[in-house]
């Protein structure tokens, strides 16, 4: 759901709009996909500040280790979970 726009001004061209994403976990999002388009791309070394996808059923925080599948732990799901209990999840 698009709460927000973000806005972007270079030199002579015209304002660019963004879309702002708020997910139900973790950092707003700034949906850039259509910057390619205007001739632009963004340079984020190592990756560190862009999604690769999007997931209504996972998070992840590699920085402070969390992976949440369906709101659970991933390694309360491997350890102490029963395979159809993941299964279903």
């Amino acid at each position: 759901m698009v709460d927000k726009t973000a806005h972007i001004a270079w030199d002579n061209q015209s304002n660019i709009e963004l879309p702002i994403y708020t997910p139900t976990l973790g950092k707003q999002v700034i949906d850039i996909s259509t910057l390619g388009n205007q001739g632009a791309f963004t340079y984020d070394p190592g990756f560190m500040s862009t999604a690769a996808c999007e997931s209504q059923i996972t998070y992840i925080n590699g920085d402070k280790g969390i992976l949440l599948h369906r709101g659970y732990p991933i390694d309360q799901l491997a350890e102490k979970k029963q395979f159809l209990d993941v299964a279903y999840a």
